[in-house]
């Protein structure tokens, strides 16, 4: 299996894949993962559609459902696992993120921290 950044459920293709057929008319091709500063916690997962893929961001493709991700966020998604879930109080995207050490208590905003540029290289055989 060749190395990807993050990986994703089957329940977070079949998601994707609903976005994307739903965006159709919008040229949709996929979404794409960052983070941003925010929240209680610091940060935030973002997700957003994409159309245009910049082709700087590493793409990852799961039963035809196509996620891209933004380099800026590489270092803190490494080991990411993507899920969909539902539940009675919410139903979204879940981010099973080795790197996270905490999360508020709302969960909407997490802490990363960033893993090892080493490990990363390595990973990828460099």
């Amino acid at each position: 299996m060749p190395f990807a950044i993050m990986t994703m459920t089957d329940a977070a293709a079949d998601r994707i894949k609903e976005i994307v057929a739903a965006r159709a008319d919008q040229g949709a091709k996929g979404v794409r993962v960052g983070i941003k500063k925010g929240g209680c916690a610091g940060m935030e997962y973002t997700v957003d559609l994409v159309s245009d893929p910049d082709p700087k961001d590493d793409h990852i493709q799961h039963d035809d459902a196509h996620l891209w991700i933004d380099p800026a966020a590489m270092l803190y998604l490494l080991g990411t696992q993507m899920d969909f879930e539902v539940t009675k109080l919410r139903n979204g995207f879940v981010f099973n993120n080795p790197n996270q050490s905490s999360a508020c208590g709302c969960g909407e905003s997490v802490e990363l921290t960033p893993a090892d540029l080493q490990e990363l290289a390595q990973a990828r055989g460099v």
